[in-house]
């Protein structure tokens, strides 16, 4: 499943936007050094509008912000340096490939010929032009312990634990109903009261019926508006939130759905691998939201006053679109990382995950093919503030058949900061393991492009890994001689220390941050970069 984390409104725990007491550590370098944190500096400001549409760009020094460096790398580093052009294979729901701030780094396979029919380079897929789009028209999909329940009780322990989940899932999914339609009552008393379909919190205060349902709904809104800061629109949030809940009991957990039969094709079958079609965005181009949102981040046009500014500036995005509303089948996601490794991708971006894989040995084995073509793969933690590397939280796919021991060296995982360094810096939403987290990147309000030629802040470890992805393909842009492998170790080795405490998961459980993944490091583009040329050099 697509790892956004959805707002809490449930609870009214939305996000707070960083404030003006912050505390950051840092340590004052001259250029051409690594950035450190030991020492303390005082955010004296409010994160401005601009800084927060590129938050993940700024640095701890100069911004008091805990992002990437990635425009001090830009600024001291890359300066008149020419970079390799890196085809980065975006795995996920789709992407808008015609988006004004997209469309100049779309990848366009050069052996097809466009429209005429005929599978001109002979892999087995008709003009594929731009990619691959394995789902066909299907969209929305049962959950992966959906679909073990609904095949029966086999004695085995995957079911067990199936049914489990499911159950405690489906009843709180009917509970989140019940809120949502409070939420949206709520909404739609303002509106009414308000005459307007948008409104801001300053608006609240222009309300003066004395309607006890007005004046009750304005004081939810009211607390709503308090956690969740500047950027909060209840027309789209709670539009979104309903979305959500109303997809999950009507295709995620509906034990009557069956998604695949609109694509015809046997998820049990892996040895065929001829279905989907070319239309890489899928039947409906607003529900390429997740894999634009994740194209931009990497690779949007820097500079061009649209939207936000992607990572990297030498990027072909290849679209593979394998995951739907609902849990990823292993095949589709098997055969989507085939796909992008024999297109030429160096970097494949994976922001999904699941909590089970009757398969996954289809996957370890993609993997393991990525890994023997020098292909490094970049996947999300997930979103439930789980310790992943507990037996019963694992989330898939991953590179450790026993949750323990890496089978490959090629695939690294990352969980999601936000924009306040300090001792709850982790995003409490991210999953974290000091096995199977290997490191953190900025992945709460993301501003990056949606279809249709829009933009949007989203949030979860789906934002933090094409964040790290974006850096990768930097590196393997600037020092192509660099393998996988090595890449993999520079974004580890050569990241921002985390505090020395942390907040761990939903619970914020303060734990030393050797406790939050193998590092206890955020990707630091300016580091990576200068690491990446000590490392070339040799």
């Amino acid at each position: 499943m697509s790892n956004i984390k959805p707002l809490n409104l449930s609870a009214f725990a939305l996000l707070v936007l960083a404030g003006c007491s912050a505390t950051l550590q840092a340590q004052v370098s001259t250029q051409k050094e690594f950035i450190t944190a030991p020492s303390a500096i005082v955010k004296k400001a409010a994160v401005t509008e601009n800084e927060l549409k590129r938050w993940s760009h700024l640095d701890l020094i100069k911004d008091s912000i805990p992002g990437m460096s990635v425009d001090k790398a830009y600024a001291e580093l890359l300066q008149g340096k020419t970079g390799k052009k890196v085809i980065v294979g975006i795995v996920d729901s789709g992407v808008d490939i015609e988006h004004e701030d997209l469309q100049r780094m779309i990848w366009t396979n050069p052996k097809e010929i466009p429209g005429n029919g005929i599978d001109d380079d002979k892999n087995g897929y008709i003009d594929d032009i731009h990619g691959w789009n394995f789902l066909g028209d299907l969209v929305n999909e049962n959950l992966e312990m959906t679909r073990i329940v609904k095949k029966g009780d086999d004695g085995s322990e995957q079911y067990k634990n199936a049914l489990a989940q499911y159950t405690e899932k489906y009843n709180k999914a009917l509970k989140d109903k019940e809120q949502v339609d409070f939420l949206m009552d709520v909404h739609n008393t303002l509106k009414t009261a308000l005459n307007k379909t948008t409104y801001k919190v300053e608006d609240l205060s222009t309300i003066t019926s004395t309607d006890p349902k007005v004046a009750r709904s304005k004081m939810v809104m009211a607390q709503i508006f308090t956690n969740a800061g500047s950027t909060f629109d209840p027309e789209t949030e709670l539009s979104d939130y309903k979305e959500h809940v109303d997809d999950e009991l009507n295709y995620n957990l509906n034990k009557d759905f069956d998604g695949r039969k609109v694509l015809g094709d046997n998820a049990e079958d892996i040895k065929n691998t001829k279905y989907g079609n070319n239309i890489v965005f899928g039947p409906d181009k607003e529900k390429a939201l997740h894999g634009t949102h994740v194209a931009g981040i990497i690779a949007q046009v820097r500079g061009n006053n649209l939207g936000g500014d992607g990572v990297a500036n030498n990027v072909e995005i290849l679209t593979v679109r394998a995951v739907p509303d609902g849990d990823e089948y292993d095949k589709d996601i098997a055969l989507a990382i085939r796909y992008a490794v024999d297109n030429g991708a160096k970097v494949i971006n994976g922001s999904f995950g699941k909590s089970f894989s009757p398969h996954k040995q289809w996957v370890y084995d993609a993997i393991k093919y990525a890994q023997k073509k020098d292909v490094l793969i970049v996947h999300a933690a997930g979103n439930d503030g789980y310790n992943i590397d507990e037996k019963e939280n694992i989330n898939y796919p991953n590179d450790s058949q026993d949750n323990v021991k890496e089978f490959a060296d090629n695939v690294i995982t990352i969980g999601a900061i936000n924009k306040g360094y300090g001792e709850n810096v982790i995003a409490d939403f991210s999953n974290f393991g000091k096995i199977n987290v290997d490191v953190f990147a900025p992945g709460e309000e993301i501003y990056a492009t949606v279809p249709n030629n829009k933009y949007k802040y989203l949030q979860g470890t789906s934002m933090a890994s094409p964040n790290a992805a974006g850096v990768a393909t930097l590196i393997r842009s600037y020092y192509p001689k660099l393998k996988a492998k090595q890449v993999k170790q520079i974004l580890m080795d050569s990241g921002v220390m985390l505090p020395a405490t942390v907040a761990l998961g939903e619970s914020n459980d303060i734990k030393p941050s050797s406790e939050s993944s193998k590092t206890a490091k955020m990707v630091n583009a300016y580091n990576a970069l200068l690491m990446a040329e000590k490392m070339s050099a040799k």
